[in-house]
């Protein structure tokens, strides 16, 4: 249960104008039946973990800064010798956002990260088929609350944006309305 009282900026303007638009842009008339965000995942590959655990716990922490929200460990599932990778060996980390923390992500990475991104010329539709979408970052310097002095190992991630759009246009079209600087197709192939 959210101890919150305010409403997050990008959950209100999903709910006064996005949804709306999409209901009626679709013939939607249930507001449930609405395309939504149901969760956002954001994981980290830390390869470098097998030689110094310092490293992932580096991960963890910024991680936790990052979502607001405790990272948990991932660990490998099964051996592979040619990565010199035994089961059970700690390998990254992970965190789902949902509810106010996910929206507040949400406007966080679509309003500041996004655009501190260098030579950025807009994001790439990844989608999966059900409307789902995944991004991955360089390093995790782009977001503020980081801390560049303490940084000692650059570190990716990816984030996956799971919706109930059901289709890969329903579930742009509710990204592109949220504001997510998705690439233009035409002016790309112009270039």
């Amino acid at each position: 249960m959210s101890t919150q009282s305010t409403l997050p900026r990008l959950l209100g303007h999903y709910q006064a104008k996005v949804r709306p638009a999409l209901m009626e842009k679709y013939g939607i008339r249930n507001v449930h039946a609405a395309p939504a965000i149901t969760k956002v995942i954001i994981s980290m590959g830390v390869g470098d973990a097998r030689e110094n655990v310092a490293v992932l716990d580096q991960a963890v922490a910024d991680l936790t800064v990052i979502a607001g929200q405790k990272a948990s460990m991932t660990k490998a599932r099964m051996s592979i010798s040619n990565f010199k990778l035994r089961e059970g060996m700690p390998i990254g980390c992970r965190v789902t956002l949902r509810g106010h923390r996910m929206w507040e992500f949400l406007d966080r990475l679509i309003a500041v990260v996004i655009p501190r991104i260098k030579d950025f010329r807009g994001l790439k539709k990844r989608f999966d088929g059900n409307g789902n979408y995944s991004m991955g970052l360089a390093d995790q310097v782009v977001f503020p609350e980081i801390d560049l002095d303490r940084v000692k190992h650059m570190q990716g991630m990816n984030i996956t944006i799971v919706t109930t759009a059901g289709d890969d246009e329903r579930g742009t079209e509710l990204l592109a309305s949220l504001g997510m600087p998705f690439r233009q197709e035409g002016a790309a192939a112009a270039r």
